[in-house]
């Protein structure tokens, strides 16, 4: 067993975020399809440590990163939202959440669906569905633990974390081909267009910005209070009816804060400076996530468990291509947001941002896009899919077990 602590993951995370560079610039197939940088160099390493593994030779990562850069990636969403700039997206956000909980409904009825005519327990059908996929591992793992302590469903929280992981690698390497497939239909505002207002970090992560040591003290600063502010936060709400994910707590903090001081006249955020930190904290994230995954709790899965799961992603594709896309207008914004909504449809929302990045840094910016999906993917789901859980656990067949 060989042991990488703190310092050691974080180096093997920043290889693994050039490996993916490197990749993506020169195999044409990964960078046709948008693969994102951090999915392309986090699964190869996790399919080396698969080989290993068959050697008798182990990696074992610290994760103790993983989550606080997760909660500054949210942070730094929360800071680059701008309260004006959302009233104006109210409606797009309004009919993308529509989308996004249709979606919730079909996975579920999809999983239990065929979780029944496979002869298989209807509850690892939810398991299969909006709890591990939209809801990713956190959510799988809550729920998992109660259906095995309620129901008496054996290794449900194996299951549920073995189904996130997939939806995981699955969101992150089918958002770029449903994205290209429907830009093929629509105009592109291409890479020189230059947008009226910013930020334009979250589309074009590369583009040149202009930072100083101080403004970047500044901008660490405002994100160490989200943090601190959402953690505290959570911790009040925690055991409440109105309790909430702590990312959830970070990201409304942020809101607060930036909208706050630009209210009093008080602070400007730097947004793209913000996003510069955000993209950092992002592609650190997936980096250890995905070089992190243990590949062999999938080969574990039972088959027909895992049919279910390759079912689930042909149905979040399709869904992305013809429901997604059309009803969010079409265009180029449409073919944007339908690869967001594969990324958190089946992964998390780092990983819709991720696909996004990949699709925007090659056609051009989409403001809404990144203005929608993390508000949705941050604020709104993770309500709605409790709720729509709930509504089929009320089921006749559930009630009865």
């Amino acid at each position: 067993m060989l042991e990488l602590d703190f310092y050691g993951t974080l180096v093997a995370a920043s290889l693994v975020l050039l490996l993916g560079r490197g990749l993506v610039t020169r195999v044409n197939f990964l960078r046709l399809y948008n693969i994102p940088e951090p999915v392309a160099g986090g699964l190869v390493v996790a399919l080396i440590l698969l080989g290993l593994r068959s050697l008798d030779v182990q990696v074992q990562f610290d994760t103790s990163l993983q989550s606080p850069l997760m909660l500054a990636f949210f942070a730094t969403i929360g800071l680059n939202a701008d309260l004006a700039s959302l009233k104006k997206g109210g409606r797009v956000v309004a009919i993308f959440l529509f989308a996004v909980t249709g979606l919730l409904v079909v996975q579920n009825a999809m999983g239990i669906g065929l979780a029944k005519a496979l002869g298989l327990d209807p509850l690892m059908g939810l398991l299969s569905g909006s709890i591990s996929l939209a809801g990713g591992h956190g959510t799988g793992a809550a729920w998992g633990a109660t259906f095995s302590e309620k129901y008496g469903l054996a290794s449900a929280t194996e299951l549920a974390l073995a189904a996130a992981t997939f939806g995981l690698v699955l969101g992150g390497l089918i958002g770029g081909p449903v994205a290209r497939l429907l830009i093929s239909r629509v105009k592109t505002p291409g890479l020189e267009q230059e947008t009226p207002r910013l930020p334009k970090g979250f589309e074009q992560p590369n583009k040149e910005r202009l930072i100083t040591p101080f403004s970047m003290v500044e901008s660490l600063a405002l994100i160490s209070v989200s943090l601190m502010g959402g953690s505290l936060l959570n911790s009040l709400l925690l055991g409440t009816a109105f309790e909430l994910p702590t990312f959830v707590c970070v990201l409304f903090v942020g809101v607060v804060v930036r909208n706050g001081l630009a209210a009093f006249g008080l602070y400007q955020v730097f947004e793209r400076e913000v996003s510069v930190l955000g993209n950092v904290s992002l592609s650190l994230f997936l980096a250890i996530a995905l070089m992190s995954l243990k590949l062999w709790d999938l080969a574990a899965l039972a088959l027909p468990f895992f049919i279910i799961l390759a079912v689930q992603t042909l149905v979040m594709a399709l869904f992305a291509i013809f429901v997604t896309f059309r009803i969010m207008g079409s265009n180029y914004d449409a073919a944007v947001l339908a690869a967001g909504h594969c990324g958190f449809g089946l992964g998390a929302t780092p990983t819709a941002i991720a696909n996004m990045q990949a699709v925007t840094q090659r056609y051009g910016p989409s403001q809404i896009a990144f203005l929608v999906v993390p508000m949705v993917g941050a604020f709104f789901i993770d309500i709605i899919n409790v709720i729509v859980i709930k509504l089929y656990l009320a089921l006749p067949f559930f009630a009865a077990l």
